[in-house]
C-alpha cells in the first residue's frame, strides 16, 4: 500500500462508520482511474511534479464524497483533516528534522543545492505539470533569502481536466500546514487555484 493511502481509509473509517470499506473501495477504484494522467510524475526531470500521485489520490477522494453528495464543506474538512494526521510529527526526532531545513538556508552548501534547484524547477518535466521559479533576494523574502513561484500548477491542471477545478484550492491550504510544521509563516499574496497569476511563498520564521 502506497503510504499516505492508510491516513484516508483511518478518516474515512472515523467519518463514515457505516459504508466506510464501500467508500475505500470507491477511492482506490477512482485512482486507478486518475493514475494514467499523473504516471509521468514519478520519472519527471522536475521534483515538483513527485506531489502529484499524492494529489491524485486526494481528487480520488474528493470524486468519491462529491459523488455520494457530500458538501464541499465536509470534503475540505476531511482533506484538511488527512493531510494534518500525514504530515504531523510522529515522534521527537521527525518534529526536528521537519524545521531543520530552515536554518540551513544560511550555510552555503544549502544555498547552492537550492540553486540547482531552481535550475530544475524553472523547466517543464511534461505539459501537465508544475513550472516555479526561485529567488534568493533578502529584499524580496522578508530577509529569509528564499522564495518560490509556481508559475503553472500540475495540480489545478489535473483538477480542471477531471472537472474538479472548484476543489484545488482546498490543497493550497495545504501549503500553511507544512510551513507552520517547519517553524515558518507562509506569506502569499495569492494562488492560481484562486484565480491568481502565480502562487507566490515567501516566509517569515515564527519566533
Amino acid at each position: 500500500m502506497t503510504k499516505f493511502k492508510k491516513y484516508f481509509a483511518a478518516s474515512l473509517k472515523a467519518n463514515y462508520t457505516s459504508n466506510s470499506d464501500q467508500l475505500i473501495s470507491q477511492l482506490d477504484e477512482e485512482f486507478e482511474l486518475i493514475l494514467p494522467d499523473v504516471k509521468f510524475a514519478a520519472m519527471s526531470s522536475n521534483p515538483i511534479d513527485r506531489r502529484l500521485t499524492f494529489c491524485a489520490y486526494f481528487l480520488a477522494l474528493i470524486k468519491v464524497l462529491d459523488k455520494n453528495g457530500e458538501s464541499f464543506e465536509k470534503i475540505r474538512a476531511i482533506s484538511l483533516e488527512i493531510v494534518k494526521e500525514y504530515v504531523r510529527p510522529k515522534n521527537g526526532f521527525q518534529a526536528f528534522m521537519k524545521k531543520l531545513p530552515p536554518r540551513l538556508i544560511k550555510f552555503r552548501l544549502a544555498n547552492a543545492a537550492l540553486k540547482l534547484l531552481a535550475k530544475k524547477v524553472s523547466k517543464k518535466g511534461h505539459p501537465d505539470g508544475f513550472v516555479a521559479s526561485m529567488t534568493f533576494d533578502k529584499k524580496e523574502t522578508y530577509g529569509f533569502g528564499y522564495g518560490v513561484d509556481i508559475l503553472e500548477c500540475g495540480i489545478c491542471k489535473l483538477f480542471n481536466k477531471h472537472g474538479y477545478k472548484k476543489y484545488a484550492p482546498i490543497l493550497c491550504e495545504v501549503d500553511e500546514v507544512t510551513s507552520n510544521l517547519a517553524g515558518l509563516k507562509l506569506i502569499r499574496s495569492g494562488t492560481i487555484a484562486n484565480g491568481a497569476t502565480k502562487c507566490d511563498f515567501r516566509y517569515m520564521p515564527v519566533k
